[in-house]
């Protein structure tokens, strides 16, 4: 596990990356796919354990919006051949951890690549118009045995659909590197 801090690459206000990928409900998705008020852009993974100790904290962050507030996807950008990874292995997370939200695989890993994604989790909030409003931890729990005390991306998706401003633009997450191919 190589543990890595997100770096910014992507600045508040720049615009959503496209993209069109498959998901483990055998299902393409694009950007232009989700037209909910707020659009929540996680890379995720299969084997990390800060995903592991998070993933429930997304299933349940979906369950409190509906997806006319907010629409969570999860992107899979690891070297599928890397250990517990790949397609396969993504639609068995899925079903375990019962994702409430697609979970599609970027296989060139150029998805990642434009968003600037270093790390699982690496979470990206965007706006209606797909603009940057936050991007970084989903919540104070830094490490995977922590429970979390503050919902951070919660409370900004809260002050997105009230029309309030995010003070902070970038607060970095922590998770495991993601997997590039050599």
């Amino acid at each position: 596990m190589a543990k890595t801090l997100s770096s910014q690459t992507l600045k508040k206000n720049d615009t959503a990356p496209s993209f069109r990928l498959m998901g483990t409900d055998d299902k393409f998705y694009s950007l232009e796919d989700f037209r909910s008020k707020c659009l929540l852009i996680v890379f995720i993974c299969n084997h990390c354990p800060y995903v592991k100790a998070r993933i429930a904290d997304l299933v349940f962050l979906q369950n409190k919006f509906s997806t006319s507030e907010l629409q969570i996807v999860g992107i899979n950008s690891n070297d599928p051949s890397y250990q517990d990874e790949g397609f396969e292995n993504m639609v068995k997370f899925s079903k375990q951890n019962n994702l409430n939200f697609p979970y599609l695989m970027d296989e060139t890993q150029q998805i990642a690549k434009s968003y600037g994604a270093v790390c699982t989790p690496d979470p990206f909030l965007f706006d209606q118009n797909r603009r940057l409003v936050f991007h970084g931890k989903i919540n104070d729990a830094m490490e995977p045995e922590m429970t979390p005390q503050v919902h951070v991306m919660e409370k900004n998706i809260r002050k997105l659909l009230n029309g309030e401003i995010i003070e902070k633009d970038f607060d970095p997450s922590i998770g495991c590197s993601i997997k590039w191919k050599s």
